[in-house]
């Protein structure tokens, strides 16, 4: 099965076509690696260290973590849970995001090398 742990240029080109003038959800499905290649940590204490990094650009673009936690059990879908943490950031802009995921210094390797697997999922609240 193919992991994935980064965004492609394709998708990238694709995301950035996407007229957005509304606040944007970010929703992260995280399963983590048993332990960080050539560390004794795991990929749970790596990801804790990838959060803490990441407050700086979270604060300068706004960013809001709206939920984070476990994923504990499926009721729709195979019963093998793939996912060990579930994180939602909302973001007021698109760009906010572009910014913060494209400024110099952005621990993205960091998240990396703690992910076994994962996807991020652009969501857009729904109009009434």
């Amino acid at each position: 099965m193919k992991k994935y742990l980064d965004l492609t240029k394709e998708q990238y080109k694709v995301f950035m076509a996407i007229p957005i003038d509304v606040p944007l959800q970010m929703l992260n499905l995280l399963k983590f690696k048993e332990k960080v290649e050539g560390t004794d940590i795991s990929g749970v204490e790596r990801y804790k260290e990838y959060m803490k990094a990441t407050v700086p650009f979270f604060e300068k673009s706004n960013a809001k973590i709206t939920f984070f936690g476990n994923a504990k059990f499926t009721l729709i879908g195979p019963q093998e849970l793939e996912w060990d943490k579930v994180l939602i950031v909302e973001y007021a802009h698109k760009n906010d995001f572009i910014k913060m995921i494209s400024t110099e210094g952005y621990p993205s390797e960091m998240r990396k090398s703690a992910v076994e697997d994962s996807r991020l999922i652009f969501c857009e609240a729904s109009k009434k």
